[in-house]
């Protein structure tokens, strides 16, 4: 026999994740306990860094309309929100993943990705139409674009915010600046976890432990050992408190591990960002426009084909290729034909910009740029662009290159019109892929893939979901889905004493 727990649900975490499986605990009867290691003003892991986008299967703009009431008429007759089917969800998580994706877990998150929308609606999350980001107006009407339509109201900040004041509402006990640091795990049961506060050391018993605590992206050694050299160079897009502690945790007990361990998501992030993010910018510090421009490394050669797909299937894997370059650095850029695309990122005072009438002038500014090998690729870049074939930002337009040992499949325009613009970008680590496999449950398996009794995970430190890449917006979506399940289940299935 054991004594009493403190709670009947302990979760690790205060993100997206963490606080979807506190919601769902609570509203099935448990006393719920959070622990966020960060002080208050920095909380929210990952999520509160984000802009907010959600991946969520729809039908119409009705089934839209169903978690964003606040759609105006107007807006529904100015905006072509097209569909976004299960079917196509799927065939997105395949084809990025090359088809490695759990398949279980995946047909959870896509399944439930309507269904979970309305129920955080139901907590008081708002969400709203990503306008500026994902779509743009054709012929006076809006047209949404590479099956991403959502976001949280007020981004990442918002979703946490509104995460954070429903908690309080419901009576759950949050904890900041406490820092789980090993589970208590007896007679092969997890019984909840030892924290450090304040430099002391106490237990806290639960009847059953969800870790939501995010990848090992902010730990340089770790991605040095799993992602490989040269990745302790990386920057780190968000919480500089997302060390694996929770990976480690489960493992030192015989947790499995699961998914694509050398793999991350990984963006074009401005060159001279900080360490780690910032919450005074966000997410600005990203660079996403680049199907419309070309991008060149320090030898002034274009690198990869920035028009191979829409940019939410794309940007997630090509921080990798910039890292790749020499210098760990590339420049992306544009003419004037299409500044007026460049998403708002690109006009924050914190970024790494050089202007010129001229492209001489241009390639001058550019540190650590061979300008005269530069100026010869964009020369052969403009001689290949298939300029007959029409411009259209809202479709793969098939407005490729023709003989370049790097082609541009898509939205390839001549580099030729002034003023120039050219935005300096390094690799920006936003989560990795690697962590813990659970079940359906989102149950933590151990290593003879049975269930560990007590434990269970949720969000970015779950592996198996994604490899090499993941379709924009899907992070915070399969957090809130596997957060719920984890929820309801832990709060509905405690372990024997």
């Amino acid at each position: 026999m054991t004594s009493m727990p403190d709670c009947d649900v302990l979760v690790v975490g205060a993100g997206n994740a963490a606080f979807a499986a506190a919601h769902a605990a609570r509203e099935h009867g448990a006393k719920v306990v959070m622990l966020e290691c960060s002080p208050e003003d920095e909380a929210g892991g990952n999520s509160r860094f984000t802009a907010g986008a959600i991946r969520v299967a729809y039908d119409s703009a009705e089934n839209l309309k169903s978690f964003m009431p606040d759609l105006s008429e107007e807006e529904l007759a100015n905006t072509d929100f097209g569909n976004y089917t299960e079917d196509r969800f799927f065939d997105d998580m395949g084809r990025v993943t090359d088809y490695r994706t759990d398949p279980d877990l995946c047909e959870l998150l896509v399944r439930n990705s309507r269904a979970t929308l309305l129920w955080m609606r139901s907590k008081g999350i708002r969400f709203t139409p990503i306008y500026g980001r994902q779509a743009f107006k054709v012929d006076g009407k809006f047209k949404f674009w590479g099956g991403l339509t959502v976001e949280a109201w007020g981004g990442g900040p918002g979703l946490m915010e509104a995460w954070t004041t429903a908690a309080d509402k419901a009576g759950i006990d949050i904890r900041y600046e406490t820092r789980a640091i090993e589970l208590l795990h007896e007679d092969g049961q997890v019984r909840g976890a030892l924290v450090r506060h304040e430099g002391r050391t106490s237990a806290i018993k639960a009847r059953n432990t969800i870790l939501a605590t995010g990848g090992f992206e902010a730990n340089s050694e770790w991605r040095t050992r799993y992602l490989g050299p040269g990745w302790d160079l990386a920057k780190v897009r968000g919480s500089r408190y997302n060390v694996g502690d929770g990976i480690r945790m489960a493992l030192d007990i015989g947790a499995s591990p699961a998914g694509n361990w050398s793999g991350c998501h990984a963006v074009g992030w401005d060159r001279n960002a900080p360490e780690f993010g910032d919450l005074a910018v966000g997410d600005a510090f990203q660079k996403h426009s680049y199907p419309f421009g070309i991008m060149i490394n320090a030898r002034g050669e274009r690198f990869v084909d920035e028009g191979a797909d829409f940019r939410n299937y794309t940007y997630a894997k090509y921080g990798r290729v910039i890292l790749e370059q020499p210098g760990n650095f590339a420049y992306q850029v544009f003419d004037a034909k299409v500044l007026h695309l460049l998403r708002d990122e690109y006009r924050i005072k914190q970024v790494t910009k050089a202007v010129s009438d001229t492209l001489e002038g241009l390639l001058a500014q550019l540190d650590g740029v061979d300008p005269a090998g530069a100026l010869a690729h964009i020369k052969a870049y403009n001689a290949a662009v298939q300029t007959p074939v029409p411009f259209n930002p809202n479709v793969k337009d098939g407005r490729g290159t023709n003989g370049l040992a790097v082609p541009k499949s898509n939205w390839a325009n001549t580099i030729d019109t002034p003023p120039f613009h050219a935005y300096g970008v390094t690799c920006g680590v936003t989560f990795t892929f690697g962590g813990l496999r659970i079940d359906t449950d989102a149950r933590v398996l151990n290593t003879d893939y049975r269930p560990i009794p007590g434990l269970y995970a949720a969000g970015e430190l779950v592996g198996g979901l994604f490899y090499f890449n993941y379709p924009g917006g899907t992070g915070l979506m399969s957090g809130a889905v596997f957060g719920k399940i984890a929820g309801e289940h832990a709060s509905c299935q405690a372990p024997a004493n």
